[in-house]
């Protein structure tokens, strides 16, 4: 019983942090990457469509992406959803392809990119915590229930706490890698 829970604690976490790396492969890096489109939805017959269902997404050079529609009659659709995505980027639509120029970031916003990168590292923390909390109110009712032993609950905790550590310093590692690729020029 103990092992399960928390096997299912660092399933928990894990989808956490794989959760952290998608929000973070979305944010900026001043370098042209396929994943800066990835959360694009497209409104598409009424649809809001993933951008990568609609078009191939490539990076033919450090600061260019282009985007290649599967049916060009939604060209129009998708360079209205890059533009509304407020990623700060402006597409060019040459009626078969959009081209969309990366420009280089400044200093300030790259300042402002590292703050969001935090605060998107702070709400990781945050969920991991909750995912703890979780886990030790499930021992605790365990306990209460007469299903473990009161020196289970507390190796369970410590386990717990023990994976929350290493849970967090991945989290910290990831922003801090994030970080250096977005200040580095």
């Amino acid at each position: 019983m103990l092992k399960d829970l928390l096997r299912e604690t660092e399933n928990r976490m894990d989808k956490t942090i794989e959760a952290m790396e998608a929000d973070l492969r979305a944010v900026r890096t001043g370098r042209a990457s396929p994943s800066l489109l990835e959360r694009v939805m497209v409104d598409y017959y009424g649809m809001a469509t993933p951008l990568q269902q609609l078009a191939t997404i490539s990076a033919p050079e450090p600061q260019l992406l282009m985007v290649r529609p599967f049916n060009p009659s939604s060209l129009g659709a998708i360079e209205k959803a890059i533009q509304q995505a407020d990623l700060g980027l402006n597409p060019n639509n040459d009626g078969r392809i959009i081209r969309i120029p990366v420009p280089r970031l400044t200093e300030e916003r790259r300042r402002e990119l590292v703050k969001v990168v935090r605060r998107r590292a702070e709400e990781a923390k945050v969920a991991l915590r909750n995912i703890r909390r979780d886990a030790i109110e499930d021992l605790r009712s365990f306990q209460d229930e007469k299903l473990i032993s009161e020196d289970e609950a507390k190796r369970g905790q410590e386990e717990v706490q023990t994976l929350l550590n290493r849970y967090i310093e991945k989290v910290d590692t990831l922003t801090a890698r994030k970080e250096e690729d977005i200040m580095a020029i």
